[in-house]
């Protein structure tokens, strides 16, 4: 497995000089929802009693929620205090300096929970969308999952000001980066805490842009991204300086962007780092895993192409046969390996993939062909069925190189 060496972590972490962290984790804790808040006295007391009802009453395993303090000059922090004393389950930090994604940073890279989330403190979405967003997490079919305000079967309230620039922005992000996620600032959003301790040291937004950069990585490492249809109302009081974030989010996706292009973000050792942090993937994100992957996958191929060559023999002849059989299970196969042995599930670089397997297939078609040329020449009685002993063993000696090629084409991706 390759190692992911973490970059330096930028100077402006909050270093624990400073930090006030009171309360404990809810035992057990399957879920770890942070709330991060600046000057939020007002609504910090009825909102966490009000989520913390909800998972009471409505989520099967234990959650904690982490109120994360973002150097509030009113007295949020003591009405977080307060809510530690008052309620189980229920931590809080305070941290000296602003900033969402510092908060988050801090909370998501510390948590003992497998599962790490956060949403607003207004609670604009519906908590009824909590259960389907951290499912797939807890279950380990998804790795990252985010609510969205921007599909078909959400529901939003919200002025028409702010709708144009969330459309806006997300526009501007599928043409600039090439995202294919929905929403990226939606303030509901849940990541494997494996995941994160991986993701974390690569991005350097502490602000508003934090998500979005978290994000663009996830993707691009190969990540599985669950998006929920959200209903979402907008908060009338909401303090965010349009203008101003707008531009930091400019300057984020040039950042991101250059980042991207000049390969300063080591994306294919991240994804073989991130394969091995799935559920069940341990030796599997390595050699071994692959190549019992890549074996079963060949087995398959190899019985495919041997029924495909019984049932073409007859009216097409032994090498149009084999020729057929061999491209059909070839294409077949290095769809297969793509997305089950090297876990690459995106679309972009599926040509070059299968032009790969496609240079494997004319050395398998060079050996089985070969194989079949051999009987011929040798003038040996062969019936249908020793050819096709013949060329099972030609395919499986091609299968194996075939998992040379393809691995030092996917898995070493660059």
């Amino acid at each position: 497995m390759a190692t992911v060496v973490s970059p330096a972590v930028p100077a402006d972490v909050p270093a624990t000089e400073g930090i006030i962290r009171i309360g404990r984790p809810t035992p057990g804790s399957v879920v770890d929802i942070v709330v991060p808040v600046y000057n939020e006295e007002v609504d910090l007391g009825p909102c966490v009693r009000r989520l913390r009802a909800y998972l009471v009453s409505d989520i099967p395993f234990p959650c904690t929620i982490t109120i994360a303090d973002n150097a509030s000059t009113d007295t949020t922090w003591q009405v977080a205090t307060a809510l530690v004393a008052e309620l189980g389950g229920v931590r809080a930090i305070h941290l000296p300096q602003k900033g969402r994604g510092r908060a988050l940073h801090l909370t998501w890279s510390t948590s003992e929970s497998p599962v790490v989330a956060y949403m607003d403190v207004d609670l604009s979405t519906d908590l009824r969308a909590f259960l389907p967003l951290v499912a797939p997490l807890v279950s380990g079919h998804s790795d990252v999952a985010i609510g969205s305000r921007l599909t078909r079967d959400s529901r939003v309230t919200r002025g028409p000001k702010r709708e144009f620039i969330s459309r806006s922005y997300n526009l501007l992000l599928h043409g600039l980066l090439g995202v294919r996620f929905s929403d990226a600032q939606c303030g509901f959003k849940a990541m494997r805490t494996e995941v994160a301790r991986t993701l974390l040291p690569y991005v350097e937004d502490r602000n508003w842009f934090f998500d979005t950069e978290l994000l663009v990585l996830a993707q691009r490492a190969g990540l599985r991204i669950h998006e929920v249809p959200v209903d979402w109302i907008d908060d009338p009081g909401s303090t965010v300086d349009i203008l101003a974030t707008a531009t930091e989010d400019l300057r984020g996706m040039a950042r991101v962007a250059r980042r991207l292009v000049s390969g300063q973000i080591p994306l294919a050792a991240l994804r073989e780092e991130l394969t091995a942090h799935r559920p069940g993937g341990g030796a599997g994100g390595g050699l071994l895993g692959q190549i019992l992957r890549f074996a079963m996958i060949g087995v398959a191929s190899t019985l495919a192409f041997s029924v495909l060559y019984v049932l073409l023999r007859g009216p097409m002849g032994p090498q149009a046969a084999n020729f057929v059989s061999l491209i059909v299970t070839a294409v077949l196969n290095t769809a297969a390996n793509r997305r089950f042995t090297f876990g690459i599930s995106e679309r972009r670089g599926v040509v070059r993939d299968q032009l790969g397997g496609l240079g494997a297939f004319a050395l398998g078609w060079g050996l089985t062909s070969g194989s079949l040329l051999l009987l011929q020449v040798t003038g040996v009685d062969a019936n249908r069925w020793v050819e096709v002993s013949v060329l099972f063993v030609a395919n499986a000696l091609a299968t194996l190189l075939r998992f040379l090629i393809l691995r030092q084409l996917m898995h070493h991706r660059r």
